[in-house]
């Protein structure tokens, strides 16, 4: 008997962007799978950052589309440029050198949820475990320019998980790092991905590659190939 493929988390259709004349790339349909660690390669240039950013919304997409269906198996269609408050609640972005504002780093991992509307109290409780996932808490008091840069990685890794997106897409989160605070990133992202989410990653960062369980997808010449090895 086999075994049915769980439907797709999210797909997004007619993805396409030209830089001049070169296309960087031009994706007719793309599934994000459910609860999958996925790293994007490919060689400097080839698109993957921008990619990332027009399915976070960050960048127009005009013509493409995203489709997905609830729990309650409700299916929805819509454009994905500008990107719906349905959406933009279910994706969290961390670009690869993360902006911090100019106020306490429990400030900054509290933003988005103040944004969003939500009483005070369960703020305080996300924000609270939060902090101890990134191990941050002895710096939940600190600015963000006292922070070493690993310090920094953790804290915008707190930021988009207490948000509890269905979909990271995190872009080069060690590229910056060496030794110890390398190694905390990884364990970080090796944790939201082991937690069921579906986490992608531009990366060239071979312990992230290899990861267990991670899946890796490769974009060159214009097109996106998902089943690499």
């Amino acid at each position: 008997m086999r075994t049915r493929t769980p439907a797709p988390l999210l797909t997004v259709r007619g993805l396409s962007r030209r830089v001049g004349a070169r296309k960087l790339f031009d994706i007719a349909e793309l599934d994000f799978p459910r609860a999958t660690a996925i790293a994007l390669t490919g060689v400097n240039g080839a698109g993957k950052s921008t990619l990332l950013r027009i399915v976070a919304g960050l960048e127009p997409a005009p013509g493409a589309t995203a489709s997905w269906t609830d729990a309650d198996g409700t299916a929805h269609t819509v454009p994905l440029s500008p990107l719906p408050m349905s959406l933009r609640r279910r994706i969290a972005y961390m670009h690869q050198h993360p902006y911090l504002f100019r106020t306490s780093v429990r400030e900054n991992i509290a933003y988005g949820l103040r944004h969003h509307g939500l009483p005070r109290d369960e703020i305080d409780r996300r924000v609270g475990a939060a902090l101890g996932w990134a191990g941050v808490v002895h710096v939940q008091d600190t600015a963000p320019d006292k922070l070493s840069g690993g310090e920094i990685q953790r804290v915008a890794l707190a930021r988009a998980k207490v948000l509890e997106p269905d979909l990271l897409l995190l872009d080069e989160p060690t590229s910056s790092l060496d030794g110890h605070a390398r190694e905390q990133v990884i364990a970080l992202i090796g944790e939201l991905a082991a937690e069921g989410r579906t986490v992608v990653m531009v990366c060239h960062d071979r312990e992230l590659i290899n990861l267990p369980g991670v899946v890796r997808w490769k974009l060159g010449e214009g097109r996106l190939d998902t089943r690499h090895k």
